[in-house]
């Protein structure tokens, strides 16, 4: 794949949003961890926490990667994974994540990453599949992303609120990866060809449909509550 090419560029940028919309929550717990160190310890302890968390979703994507080429069925359950993933943004999630403080370098580092693997499921999932399974596409999309994300997620976090199109438009790109993702199942495509625009399009309605009836039914239940 020649990363000079314009598709490619987009594809690069398509991994950068879903993996923005997706990774809020691991922010705030890189936050949370390192709050009690002091601050000569805090920047070491953010900085080998995105090395290893990193890593960590290297690992995670590589083994996805290799299970989409060569387990038959994956493409199609991890369309809509992601699908359900879109729709669960997109109605957003009040709980918040539980994470101690720790006191030392060490236990920030290892809280750091051990909590961000186990919050990046679904980033991985939607990364790979904005990125069409290309590892290489989601290594520079993640060296990007991540960085970003921990060192400028209040920004990004402000930037969001301020402008709720920004979330529906990154959902919306995100049931669109996931239906990618549904059309490019080999054991569909007998069946499917020459329908994939159509169910992709399909996709990204259903979910923004349905988030915007979840939002309006919540909303009719609980009046203070806003939209």
């Amino acid at each position: 794949m020649e990363f000079l090419e314009l598709a490619t560029w987009i594809m690069i940028g398509k991994i950068i949003v879903v993996d923005i919309l997706l990774a809020g929550d691991n922010a705030v717990v890189i936050g949370m961890a390192v709050s009690k160190l002091e601050d000569k310890y805090r920047e070491k302890a953010i900085m080998w926490g995105t090395f290893g968390a990193i890593a960590m979703r290297l690992i995670f994507a590589t083994i996805l990667v290799e299970a989409l080429e060569y387990i038959p069925g994956l493409h199609f359950v991890g369309g809509l994974v992601l699908l359900w993933i879109a729709f669960h943004l997109l109605v957003g999630d009040d709980d918040d994540a539980n994470i101690e403080s720790k006191d030392s370098l060490r236990g920030a580092i290892i809280t750091i990453i051990v909590a961000d693997a186990m919050m990046s499921i679904d980033n991985v999932i939607g990364v790979v599949g904005a990125a069409k399974g290309h590892l290489e596409l989601v290594i520079v999309g993640m060296l990007i992303t991540v960085p970003l994300l921990i060192y400028g997620s209040r920004l990004l976090a402000r930037i969001i609120n301020k402008y709720p199109i920004i979330l529906w438009a990154g959902g919306s790109l995100l049931a669109w990866v996931a239906a990618e993702m549904v059309t490019a199942e080999p054991l569909l495509q007998p069946y499917i060809t020459g329908y994939e625009r159509l169910i992709e399009i399909a996709g990204v309605i259903l979910v923004v449909a349905a988030a915007l009836i979840w939002k309006r039914r919540r909303k009719a239940a609980s009046p203070d509550e806003e939209a």
